[in-house]
């Protein structure tokens, strides 16, 4: 045999195998594209389902607090009918806010403690600052409205009125003038 007809069958038998493994290969990326394609989806059916889940859990606990409410809104109407009447509608009002209340504290929301505290801007909006000596500066002296924390997030900031120490700014109009 030539050496020219050797290398003849050497090449064409090396075509053949890179033939068959380029073969293999393609069936190869195939399967692994159908299992990848089975995958993505699995995957966005299992979102879906999440989703749903999540969707469904919420709105049950929806329905849990709104369901005992409906007894707040009942007294509501009954201090508004027993005040039509002539009877003093204070009485059903506060019997109303202390069922609102201790509902809100069962699902977890307690109000911010304000007065006589350091202000702290993360529980605390000042609006008002008051020159006082009987406060220290920087103390809450009152509370306009109400803070709540739902478990370890605020909800609201309370709305307080802050003490400032009239020497203070006398000091700062003293640095400004200098």
């Amino acid at each position: 045999m030539s050496p020219r007809l050797k290398k003849k069958k050497d090449l064409e038998k090396r075509v053949k195998t890179l033939e068959e493994s380029l073969e293999t290969e393609k069936k190869n990326s195939e399967l692994y594209l159908r299992q990848l394609k089975y995958a993505k989806a699995d995957l966005q059916n299992l979102q879906k389902q999440t989703e749903k889940r999540i969707d469904d859990t919420i709105s049950r606990a929806n329905g849990r607090l709104l369901l005992q409410l409906l007894p707040i809104l009942d007294e509501l109407n009954m201090a508004i009918e027993a005040s039509k009447n002539g009877s003093s509608i204070v009485d059903g009002v506060e019997m109303v806010s202390d069922k609102l209340r201790k509902v809100m504290e069962a699902e977890g929301v307690t109000s911010i403690e304000a007065v006589g505290k350091a202000f702290d801007p993360r529980y605390h909006e000042a609006v008002l600052e008051i020159e006082t000596k009987e406060q220290p500066a920087g103390t809450v002296v009152d509370e306009f409205r109400s803070g709540y924390m739902y478990r370890d997030r605020v909800l609201r900031a309370s709305m307080v009125k802050v003490a400032k120490n009239p020497s203070s700014d006398e000091n700062e109009e003293e640095v400004k003038d200098e």
